[in-house]
């Protein structure tokens, strides 16, 4: 059974850019509730942990540099099937192939500067909301 919760990240590019609003509005718009929120700075420790599954890319270094240019906005959000909801809404990885409408169609600039993260699962969205919200209860 999937839940009820899932967590997101915008990333630095979609701050920098001025999206934060438009992108919080889509999601709210689309369901889901917001149940925690912040902005804040990963650290390059935070990046290499956060990202830790990576280590071995190629792209690790990049992805670390990339994700502490700047402050990114977390949040946990609640709604039925939230993982898969939340991924269908920010859609592919590559902008270029997400659907009409979805967030990275409409935010992103590239593959590597994605606007938005998105938990992949169950599982990984409360290790990644814990992450971020350290010493509250999330889920």
């Amino acid at each position: 059974m999937s839940g009820h919760k899932t967590f997101t990240m915008l990333k630095p590019d979609a701050v920098e850019k001025g999206h934060i609003g438009a992108i919080l509005n889509q999601i709210t718009a689309s369901g889901f509730k917001i149940t925690a929120m912040k902005l804040t700075q990963m650290t390059t420790a935070d990046a290499e942990t956060f990202y830790a599954i990576h280590k071995e890319r190629p792209f690790f270094g990049e992805l670390v540099e990339y994700m502490t240019r700047g402050p990114i906005v977390a949040a946990v959000l609640e709604k039925e099937n939230a993982v898969e909801d939340f991924r269908t809404l920010i859609g592919a990885t590559n902008p270029e192939d997400a659907a009409e409408g979805t967030i990275r169609k409409k935010y992103a600039a590239s593959i590597g500067e994605n606007a938005v993260h998105g938990s992949d699962s169950d599982e990984n969205a409360e290790i990644e909301a814990a992450f971020h919200f350290a010493g509250r209860e999330m889920f």
